[in-house]
């Protein structure tokens, strides 16, 4: 892991005068991109809600096997919107090891994401196949246009869209439904809509207080971050039929498939993760 004395090897437009989310997620799944004022962040956010780490790795978990569905129905090409820092199972890495001639478009705001991702794919990936994308989300038509003009992905065939623990932090002003709306407009037919998404609907009444701190703590060091409930989360699949089971805690969505062993350790209490998920298919 970096140290604030390695200033010289710290990517063009990294802030380390605060921390981030992406470089925080990072740290909870024991990746290297992140810094010691990540790290600090991490810990204070890990003494709130023990169960953080946790949930980070459920979530990694869930996009792994989220991404294999997607290869068995025949979906080859995939665009993960917030993709962060680059870890242990990218979206390509998964996909290339079920199909070798899979492409994957990698988008991220956060410069230092986007600076390993790239370094990532330089080294290990093709990039006739892979690309990373300096965007953020929130600029539909953009994103949409750079990914397709890549030439990456091919617009008439279905794309797997990934939005993996990116939706809540983005603020309610910015008009979430809309943006995600957007995206599925743009979607071909028989294209799958991944998410998944903070949630604090099934936190005891008496451990509220622990998890609303922390996400305090998020917004006072300028990651805000907005936990949001079932019924809203669902909203965001439209009209998609979702693929059984549904929307549901990360421990439940196809654990046969595998890899889910930090979810194996919440088997009784999966709510305890506090993240939803689910795919929706455009019809």
């Amino acid at each position: 892991m970096k140290d604030r004395g390695e200033a010289a090897s710290v990517p063009e437009g990294v802030d380390l005068d605060h921390p981030n989310a992406a470089r925080v997620y990072d740290y909870f799944l024991g990746g290297t991109a992140n810094w010691a004022i990540d790290r600090v962040l991490g810990d204070q956010l890990s003494a709130m809600v023990p169960i953080i780490r946790t949930g980070a790795r459920v979530n990694r978990e869930f996009l792994g096997r989220a991404v294999r569905y997607c290869l068995r129905q025949g979906i080859t090409q995939f665009l993960d919107l917030g993709s962060g820092v680059p870890t242990v199972g990218n979206v390509h890495e998964v996909a290339d090891a079920v199909d070798p001639d899979s492409r994957c478009v990698y988008v991220d705001r956060e410069p230092v994401a986007v600076a390993h991702a790239r370094v990532l794919i330089e080294d290990d990936g093709d990039p006739e196949r892979h690309v990373v994308l300096h965007e953020d989300l929130r600029n539909v038509n953009e994103v949409w246009k750079r990914a397709v003009a890549t030439g990456v992905l091919d617009p008439s065939r279905p794309v797997g869209l990934l939005m993996v623990s990116v939706l809540h932090f983005l603020e309610p002003q910015e008009k979430v439904p809309e943006v995600v709306a957007q995206y599925r407009s743009f979607l071909p037919s028989g294209s799958h809509l991944i998410v998944s998404h903070a949630t604090f609907d099934a936190v005891p009444e008496q451990e509220r207080q622990q998890f609303q701190q922390a996400v305090e703590l998020y917004h006072h060091s300028g990651n805000p971050a907005f936990p949001r409930s079932r019924e809203v989360i669902a909203d965001y699949f439209g009209d998609f039929p979702l693929v059984e089971p549904g929307l549901v805690w990360l421990p439940e969505w196809h654990v046969e498939d595998g890899p889910a062993k930090t979810s194996a350790l919440l088997a009784g209490r999966p709510a305890a993760c506090c993240f939803l998920g689910g795919i929706g298919v455009k019809p």
